[in-house]
């Protein structure tokens, strides 16, 4: 039984009720971002109910100077950034006692954290945290209410703090000030609401640009956009929500950069930047599914990235571009060529651009070419040091079969040849080198030498090769399972409760299952795993680890949740720029399943599945503006072509 903590108030929001119930004390965390800014909140709720809260405040074009004192790597992570307690905040004033918001009633996330105090003085104080989605400040709002029947006057004692630093763009201001009337009256039921910003400013910049309520309209803009697109219905409402929310977290995390809008993982240490596994090869190919304006073209920059990058004389491709794009990660192999091949043809496949894929055909070519070149005597992509793992030849394959399918739209038949007989090879010198029989289980290893169970098995899944899908699934959910999610490797010598976890190793487990026909066993893990991580202790995303990284709420996560929807239930799987094949699976615990304003070929539509009662069968329907375009009957988990024209 999956302990929780929070409960669903409606399609798109959760709220944890504090009450003699409630599981006490409470840790939460949840960032928030926007294209010049983004904050970690963290809080925590104590026995007896009262809240702290510690807001992480992070600028990631401001680069800062690194200390003599600190370890070199300390540049890749040198933000302009700040922390502030609650010991930075306004006055409020009443009768001549200071009102202090500190025990809590509940708490509500929407795509903003809401936390609702109880009453003092029957004053009622909620304060909001949210971000501009488009200037250099967050916003804790607060919003006061009068619960009695007399009229209540406030005095307020406004907080205003400056600090100033020197940095690789010029001077940098960080401020935190609220913007309260000096004192105001409050009749019944009325309310009153202020901001606090906490925010930063360049050289010149003015922080008049500060405005709560049009950060607050632009939030909401945002929000709305994101449950309108890609909308998903099924009869799960956990699961339903949760999709909700990771669209949010994947999208908001997109940041202006000398590169163009870029999409970046976030979690305290990856800004500004775009990196080989995480942009390339994860969240670049669900943008184009989500059809939001600036994640595609956030993920189009990241591609162009990394082509003006390609080496001049055959070596490795970077496998990260940091610091705002200005530091070159060039120094270790980590199989960035392989996940360039996968993640560039699978998101030019999916956008169906032929412009696009035309301009970054060099980038896909050069990529395949290195690997090619970088196979071992068994055929097996190795990295410079001799070493050869799982991953990357799975990425390696998925890259040749979808980029066999950009040369055949491109025109390039005698590239499509060579891909196409390269990925037939490859496929079998994966059975070849890396299948084995480990805790009596045939599956895979993850490099030479290694005897244990480790969690990137299930990487040959999400790229459609099943042939040992029996005991890779048992292994994944059966001995790496924990009711955290996958394990990252099995050993004796470790508790399994003290073991590290991996999100996306248990996020590509779950794509790959739906992928390969294991549905109603991976629809009771996805509802498991998507219940822990809306409802339970760390709410409200997907995270990086646990317990190391301090779960971290990493955004391509998300993006990677959204698509075990996209690519394993519904198999989404792009054949052309104007072709895709379908090959839905309901779970038997479902009756139907519907996904609005779905981007197909660049088409948005809508996609209804609804089981034919007492069969294996469904029917799907498909919606363009409304207009039926296909109504057809198939078998649970047979394949159906789109093509549009």
């Amino acid at each position: 039984m999956v302990p929780t903590y929070w409960k669903i108030s409606d399609i798109n929001s959760i709220t944890l009720p504090v009450n003699a119930s409630t599981q006490l004390p409470y840790t939460g965390q949840m960032e928030l971002s926007g294209r010049k800014v983004s904050s970690i909140i963290d809080y925590e709720i104590d026995s007896l109910g009262v809240l702290r809260v510690n807001r992480d405040v992070i600028f990631p074009q401001l680069r800062t100077y690194p200390r003599s004192n600190e370890p070199e790597w300390k540049k890749y992570r040198a933000y302009f950034r700040r922390n502030y307690s609650d010991a930075i905040r306004p006055k409020i004033i009443l009768n001549d006692t200071l009102l202090v918001p500190s025990q809590i009633d509940s708490v509500t996330i929407s795509g903003m954290l809401r936390f609702y105090h109880s009453p003092i003085k029957d004053i009622q104080i909620i304060r909001t945290f949210y971000p501009s989605m488009d200037q250099r400040f967050i916003v804790e709002e607060y919003q006061l209410s009068n619960t009695s029947d007399s009229v209540k006057t406030l005095k307020f004692s406004n907080v205003s703090l400056t600090q100033k630093e020197l940095g690789h763009k010029g001077n940098y201001t960080h401020q935190a000030f609220s913007t309260a009337l000096d004192s105001i009256q409050l009749a019944k039921n009325e309310t009153y609401s202020f901001p606090i910003y906490y925010g930063a400013t360049l050289d010149e910049e003015r922080k008049s640009s500060f405005n709560h309520q049009q950060a607050l309209r632009t939030r909401q803009s945002f929000l709305d956009e994101m449950y309108s697109k890609l909308q998903l219905e099924t009869p799960d409402p956990v699961i339903n929500t949760f999709f909700y929310f990771s669209k949010i977290r994947a999208a908001e995390s997109i940041f202006d950069s000398s590169m163009g809008i870029v999409h970046s993982p976030g979690g305290g240490n990856y800004y500004a930047g775009v990196w080989a596994n995480d942009q390339i090869a994860h969240s670049g190919p669900f943008f184009p599914f989500l059809g939001y304006v600036q994640g595609n073209l956030a993920a189009y920059h990241a591609y162009v990235k990394f082509l003006k990058h390609l080496p001049k004389d055959g070596s490795r491709l970077p496998h990260a571009f940091e610091m705002d794009g200005m530091l070159v990660m060039d120094h270790l192999d980590r199989g960035a060529a392989a996940m360039v091949a996968y993640g560039t043809s699978l998101y030019l496949l999916t956008s169906g651009d032929e412009r696009d894929a035309e301009k970054l055909w060099p980038l896909i070519t050069y990529a395949i070419e290195y690997c090619h070149d970088m196979r071992n005597k068994d055929g097996v992509v190795q990295a410079t040091s001799g070493k050869s793992n799982l991953a990357t030849s799975s990425l390696y394959f998925g890259g040749l079969v979808y980029a066999s399918r950009l040369a055949a739209e491109l025109g390039k038949t005698v590239k499509q040849k060579v891909f196409q007989r390269r990925a037939e090879v490859l496929k079998q010198d994966i059975e070849n080198y890396f299948g084995a029989v480990l805790d009596g289980l045939e599956t895979y290893r993850q490099d030479d030498g290694n005897t244990q169970l480790g969690h990137w098995i299930s990487l040959p899944l999400a790229m459609g090769i099943d042939d040992r899908k029996e005991g890779t699934l048992r292994a994944l959910f059966e001995r790496l399972w924990t009711p955290n999610g996958v394990l990252v490797q099995t050993s004796t010598n470790i508790p399994q409760k003290e073991s590290v976890i991996l999100d996306r190793a248990t996020l590509h487990a779950l794509r790959g299952a739906f992928r390969v026909g294991l549905v109603d066993t991976a629809y009771a893990k996805l509802a498991a795993y998507s219940k822990k991580r809306l409802l339970g202790e760390r709410a409200p995303y997907a995270i990086e680890a646990y317990p190391g990284h301090m779960t971290k709420q990493l955004s391509t996560e998300s993006a990677l949740y959204c698509r075990i929807i996209t690519e394993g239930v519904l198999g989404m799987e792009p054949i052309g720029f104007k072709t895709t094949e379908l090959r839905p699976k309901l779970p038997e615990a479902w009756n139907f399943l519907e996904l609005k304003d779905v981007y197909i070929s660049g088409k948005p539509l809508t996609i209804t599945l609804n089981r034919v009662e007492r069969t294996n069968t469904i029917q799907v329907q498909i919606r363009i503006q409304g207009r039926t375009v296909l109504d057809k009957n198939i078998v649970n988990g047979d394949p159906l072509l789109l093509r549009f024209f």
